[in-house]
């Protein structure tokens, strides 16, 4: 008896069926999608864990109709073109890259692969993409590229302390997308007439040098920017801004878990649980080439309550109200 393609489908069950290719079930084999993180495992678990958390919203099973291929460089970006190198030899269907350093060394070593990325600032001025509607090659995925929050976060400088003058901003020289974060926080302190000063710190020694400002401007509070490698150091920043008892302002909220004062930017969880969606469509076949990539659709203002009573804030009833979460 000869069964078409419906029929067969329909032995694979429902499930199944909807989550793979008919390639896949032709060749008797699992789709199999290869995850690079940047970052510690352990500081990262969460966000491991929300990728895992779309693939079965949408019917994935692991060991049942996918296979994941998880590799953590734990911070030591030299290792991630050695990991590239070994999800390739596995021939894995997709990779979906975390972070800037993971996805360079994506693009530098994957080949044909089809690449999902996210948590990345600025996919176009780094060479991954041709644009955000037709990525053009075979990259695409998710971007943190949301111009607006550069403003946003000197605005709430001045929500906190009423008025300031000067605000230090912490980034990382070798992360090509805060060039152009530099320069949307810039365009914003003129029109707020703030003065900014940049510190730059791109490993746990340059950031015990970054918060002395002997022989400079003291300044009324520290904006940080988004990226990988200062993520990793969190604790360590948290712990010289409450030193140096400034008002601090964050882009990802696990800064204020750990004790800094607000955190306004994307919501991460969502950013990569909404990769599964990409991986899914790929492996039906659509071309990454022609898929859009998309922004961020969900933010979180977090406070941590305790951190502004221990630097003497008094924080407005309006700006509490407008937070996702306080922390007590």
């Amino acid at each position: 008896m000869r069964f078409g393609r419906r029929q067969v489908l329909g032995l694979l069950g429902g499930s199944f069926a909807a989550a793979v290719l008919p390639a896949f079930a032709q060749q008797s084999r699992l789709p199999r999608v290869g995850y690079l993180f940047s970052f510690v495992r352990s500081q990262g678990e969460h966000l491991w864990e929300a990728c895992r958390e779309g693939l079965r919203e949408l019917g994935y099973v692991e060991g049942k109709n996918i296979v994941l291929e998880p590799r953590w460089a734990d911070g030591h970006h030299e290792r991630l073109p050695a990991m590239v190198a070994e999800l390739v030899k596995l021939k894995v269907d997709v990779i979906v890259a975390a972070a800037t350093p993971a996805n360079l060394a994506a693009k530098a070593g994957a080949g044909s692969i089809p690449v999902v990325m996210v948590g990345v600032g600025d996919p176009l001025h780094i060479g991954l993409i041709s644009s955000l509607n037709r990525p053009g090659g075979n990259i695409t995925g998710l971007t943190l590229l949301t111009p607006d929050l550069s403003g946003k976060r000197l605005q709430l400088v001045l929500d906190v302390l009423g008025r300031t003058s000067r605000v230090a901003l912490l980034i990382n020289p070798e992360n090509r997308s805060h060039e152009v974060f530099l320069a949307e926080t810039q365009a914003a302190a003129g029109t707020l007439g703030i003065r900014l000063q940049v510190k730059q710190a791109r490993n746990a020694g340059e950031i015990d040098g970054a918060f002395d400002f002997a022989g400079e401007p003291r300044p009324d509070a520290v904006i940080v920017f988004d990226d990988p490698v200062l993520w990793g150091f969190r604790k360590d920043i948290v712990a010289h801004i409450s030193r140096a008892r400034l008002p601090a302002v964050y882009g990802y909220t696990e800064f204020v878990e750990a004790g800094g004062l607000i955190s306004l930017g994307p919501d991460r969880r969502d950013h990569y649980r909404r990769t599964a969606r990409y991986v899914d469509r790929i492996l039906k076949g659509d071309l990454p080439a022609e898929m859009p990539v998309e922004r961020p659709t969900k933010f979180e203002l977090v406070i941590n309550a305790k951190t502004a009573r221990a630097q003497g804030l008094t924080l407005s009833p309006t700006l509490l109200l407008r937070a996702d979460r306080v922390i007590e």
